[in-house]
């Protein structure tokens, strides 16, 4: 590469340089300057506002992580669908139908957790 094309790569160092330099001053003044009071409060667990009780290992019903997976796999559907939207004149007809075809593919999978009553809770 010649020095002309290394000299445009210039800016992106320097930013680099500038954010890691931020980061390590912020960590290294907030080590220092922070209150650093050890008790056996502190380390105590707590949890949204409730004591901890019993075992840390007990477990959870699958339906709060099942919930949480349909949640993320729908809500990471909409985000594809934001480059149509943005394009959608430009996508023309195909466009449309392309759409529609994920869309009804995202409603059969839908109507196959409601099928298996994955979103009832009170179906154990």
């Amino acid at each position: 590469m010649s020095k002309s094309t290394l000299l445009n790569y210039l800016p992106i160092l320097i930013m680099f340089l500038i954010a890691l330099g931020f980061v390590v001053v912020t960590l290294v003044a907030s080590h220092l300057l922070g209150p650093k009071k050890y008790s056996k409060v502190k380390y105590n667990v707590f949890e949204c506002g409730i004591k901890s009780e019993g075992d840390a290992r007990h477990p959870f019903a699958i339906k709060y992580f099942l919930i949480a997976l349909i949640f993320v796999l729908f809500d990471v559907e909409v985000i594809f669908m934001y480059p149509w939207a943005v394009n959608f004149k430009e996508l023309g007809l195909f466009g449309i139908v392309e759409v529609f075809t994920f869309i009804a593919i995202l409603l059969v999978g839908l109507y196959y957790l409601l099928s298996k009553k994955v979103l009832d809770w009170e179906h154990d």
